[in-house]
């Protein structure tokens, strides 16, 4: 999943976000609005993961999400 199917298909992928991360607020959600790079610091955030840590989990979810 690149960046571009992210940002175009955040409405659906919200919610299994929401799923994933827990720790996500509805705010977080909207701040993030479908920018892979913000979702990715704030699992990292919220989480108290390192960045690759963080960005290990978001390639896990994205392979998980293909449509």
């Amino acid at each position: 999943m690149n960046r571009d199917i992210i940002e175009g298909n955040w409405k659906q992928l919200k919610g299994k976000a929401k799923v994933q991360w827990g720790k996500l607020t509805d705010d977080d959600l909207d701040v993030i609005d479908g920018r892979r790079e913000v979702l990715a610091g704030k699992i990292q955030e919220r989480y108290g993961l390192s960045v690759d840590e963080a960005e290990k989990q978001l390639e896990e979810w994205e392979a998980n999400n293909r449509n």
